[in-house]
């Protein structure tokens, strides 16, 4: 690339930037893991700063939707952290009773247990503590 064309590209990234701490606020995803048990399912949810009163949390038949905000600290000189609302809808990994989803929250982690509606229990770990 010529001169011109790099210095145009470096202006254009540098106002990227700029508009990018102005505090404006974009949806954002919080990552999800889905934990099995051997009789429920744990959903954890990494919501660091949000405030555990703006968090909800709905079951419809096969997904489970969180949602919630986070607001940005101001005065904001740079920012790089998502702020803003968030919703995710997730769907179960497998099947759960409805309405049985146990919610907790600690260090910044959603952790929310469900009752499998066919629990799957280890028979040999039983076993093993008979010997």
């Amino acid at each position: 690339m010529n001169e011109p064309v790099l210095a145009r590209l470096q202006q254009l990234m540098t106002l990227r930037e700029e508009a990018e701490t102005l505090g404006a606020e974009v949806p954002w995803t919080p990552p999800a893991d889905w934990v099995d048990g051997d009789t429920h399912l744990t959903l954890l949810l990494d919501v660091p700063g949000v405030d555990p009163g703006c968090l909800e949390l709905q079951e419809d038949g096969d997904t489970v939707t969180v949602a919630g905000r986070r607001d940005a600290p101001r005065p904001t000189l740079q920012a790089e952290r998502p702020s803003g609302t968030f919703t995710r809808t997730l769907r179960f990994p497998q099947p759960v009773l409805p309405q049985t989803g146990a919610a907790s929250l600690h260090a910044g982690v959603l952790s929310v247990r469900f009752e499998k509606r066919h629990p799957t229990i280890d028979v040999n770990a039983s076993d093993a503590g008979e010997a």
